[in-house]
């Protein structure tokens, strides 16, 4: 039985943190198999080595968030367990993606993930295709912050399609940032998640690294940048291609999506479908299928995706008929 001890500055932080009824220390619990609890000042973990490793840091991490924004919710603690690295049993373990702390270690925890990894690494235009908790997104963006790391690029860009999932947001108010932000937070929590805050705003305001909506990219050229399409489902076929033909001299560009979960109107067809097929014999391309068993969200999430595929199955087998 192995134990780590977190100190805690402030014990008014432990029920935010702990969630209610302790929601968020269950969730952790049952995804990894721990015991936690708080005693004296300080959350007390306990159980396999590892585990208690990678629920130490989940814990850490959820600091850092309740800190920066004064609450936590069940989609944190997910979002937090899915990327925290550690290496899934039976997988071999392979080099880190060397991102910007050298504290900070990302490995892939699938032997598809290791695949989509390497497709990045060897090709300048990637495709990442796969079910939610598949880990496109934010090891996409770990590599993009590893290239900048090594200087092979100047720029980092994340682009998300605009578009609402299934229920109209209505009128957002603020500034055009204000709008546009609940579009672009899961890429936003993806990059704090791999590099400190502090940094992310020193890059931001320097323009090292973009974070903007599909429609901005229009007309521009972007030279030595790693680009990064997330929810690429739901780009239309006009949109894909006004945004592959932003690639400059030295870019590469990963797109990333799940073609399960398209938001786009029925009549419109999805830019990503389209271009899986266009683009399969284009030299430089490689498409990477990612499915249900390279999900690292929480144990649930995989039974859930396989629900909604059989649903899905079934029902086109009955309009078949």
């Amino acid at each position: 039985m192995f134990e780590a001890t977190i100190s805690v500055a402030d014990p008014e932080v432990l029920m935010p943190l702990f969630g209610p009824s302790d929601r968020h220390v269950r969730q952790i619990r049952e995804t990894l198999g721990v015991a936690v609890s708080a005693r004296n000042g300080a959350i007390h973990v306990s159980g396999n080595e590892d585990a208690v490793r990678t629920a130490s840091e989940v814990i850490k991490k959820l600091q850092n968030r309740l800190h920066q924004r004064g609450a936590l919710f069940s989609e944190d603690v997910n979002d937090i367990l899915s990327h925290v690295s550690q290496a899934t049993p039976g997988v071999e373990e392979h080099p880190p993606i060397a991102v910007l702390s050298d504290a900070r270690q990302i490995h892939p925890r699938t032997a598809g993930q290791q695949a989509y990894v390497d497709a990045i690494e060897n090709h300048e235009l990637v495709f990442g295709v796969g079910p939610a908790g598949t880990g496109k997104t934010f090891l996409a963006v770990a590599m993009a912050v590893a290239a900048l790391k090594k200087e092979a690029i100047k720029k980092i860009v994340l682009v998300r399609p605009a578009v609402e999932a299934g229920e109209s947001l209505g009128f957002l108010p603020g500034d055009i940032e204000a709008k546009i932000n609940p579009y672009l937070r899961p890429l936003l929590d993806a990059l704090r998640d791999i590099i400190d805050y502090e940094q992310f705003k020193r890059y931001t305001e320097q323009d090292v690294i973009e974070v903007i909506p599909l429609a901005y990219m229009r007309g521009r050229t972007l030279n030595e940048a790693f680009i990064i399409l997330d929810e690429a489902q739901n780009a239309s076929v006009s949109q894909m291609k006004m945004f592959l033909t932003r690639m400059g001299v030295g870019s590469k560009i990963v797109v990333a999506g799940d073609i399960t979960q398209i938001d786009l109107p029925p009549h419109q067809r999805s830019g990503l479908v389209d271009a899986l097929g266009r683009l399969r014999n284009i030299e430089g391309f490689c498409s990477v299928m990612l499915t249900e068993s390279d999900i690292v969200r929480h144990r649930l999430v995989q039974d859930i995706v396989r629900a909604y595929e059989d649903v899905n199955t079934k029902s086109r087998k009955e309009k078949s008929r």
